[in-house]
C-alpha cells in the first residue's frame, strides 16, 4: 500500500495555499476532491488519516462498495464525477453528496425522486462541454441556464454550481476554457446566486484552474499514484 499519500496530499494542500495567498480573489476557498476511482478502499482511509475528507468517484459500484465499506469514518463526503446512466441513479442518490456530472434534466429528475427524504438535499452541478468535443458529455454553455432552471425546480436536489473537463491542451494550457468557465459561473450566479460552485482542474493543470476561479480541484494521481486497471463499466 501506497504509503505517500499523506505526503502528497501535504504537497497539494501547500501549494493550493501558495496559490490562494496569490489570487486571493480567485481561489480564496477551493476544496480539493481526491479522486479514488480504481484505488481500494484502504487507501482512501489512509488519505482519510491525513485528514482528507472528500472523495470522487466515476463507477456508480466502486462508490456503493466504499461508501459501505467505510461507512464507520465520519464526515466522508463522496462526489460522483462520472457519466450516469438512467438505471444507476438509484444508488447515487442514495450514496453520494455531491454529483458533478448532471447534463440532462432526466437525470437530475431521477436523482430528485430517488433521494431518500430523511437526507439533506443532493448537491448538483451541470456539467458543461466547454471545449465542444464530440466524444465528451455535458451541454453546451448557452445550454446551462434552461437546464439550471429546470433543475431549481425539483424537491429533493440543489443546484451548487457547474463543472467542466476542458479538451487536452499543449502544455497543459486551458487557460481559455477556464477562463470561459469562470464567465459562465458568474453568469449563473446572477440568476442563481447559491450556485458558486466551479469545478474544475485536475492533476495536470489544477494549479491554473485556481487562477480562474475553480472552488473544486479533482486531483487522482496526484494524490494516489498512477490509476489502476478499470474495475467497472
Amino acid at each position: 500500500m501506497d504509503n505517500n499519500i499523506a505526503e502528497r496530499l501535504s504537497s497539494a494542500y501547500r501549494q493550493m495555499a501558495e496559490i490562494q495567498q496569490k489570487n486571493p480573489a480567485f481561489a480564496s476557498s477551493a476544496q480539493l476532491i481526491a479522486v479514488s476511482k480504481t484505488k481500494p478502499g484502504l487507501m482512501v482511509q489512509q488519505a482519510y488519516v491525513a485528514g482528507q475528507k472528500a472523495f470522487g468517484e466515476n463507477y456508480v459500484q466502486e462508490l456503493v462498495q466504499k461508501a459501505t465499506e467505510l461507512a464507520h469514518l465520519p464526515d466522508l463526503e463522496w462526489h460522483f464525477i462520472g457519466p450516469i446512466q438512467s438505471n444507476k441513479t438509484r444508488d447515487i442518490a442514495r450514496f453520494a453528496h455531491w454529483v458533478h456530472s448532471i447534463d440532462r434534466l432526466k437525470i437530475a429528475g431521477r436523482l430528485s425522486a430517488q433521494r431518500p427524504a430523511t437526507m439533506a438535499p443532493l448537491k448538483l452541478l451541470i456539467q458543461v462541454n466547454i471545449s465542444a468535443e464530440d466524444s465528451k458529455a455535458g451541454v453546451l454553455p448557452a445550454d446551462v441556464l434552461p437546464l439550471a432552471r429546470q433543475i431549481s425546480t425539483l424537491a429533493q436536489v440543489q443546484l451548487c454550481g457547474l463543472m467542466a473537463i476542458p479538451a487536452p491542451a499543449v502544455n497543459h494550457d486551458n487557460s481559455q476554457a477556464f477562463a470561459a468557465m469562470q464567465a459562465l459561473s458568474k453568469a449563473l450566479q446572477q440568476e442563481f446566486p447559491q450556485a458558486n460552485q466551479l469545478s474544475m482542474g485536475m492533476s495536470d493543470d489544477w494549479q491554473q484552474a485556481l487562477t480562474f476561479g475553480a472552488t473544486m480541484i479533482r486531483l487522482g494521481t496526484a494524490i494516489f499514484g498512477a490509476r489502476e486497471t478499470q474495475l467497472y463499466e
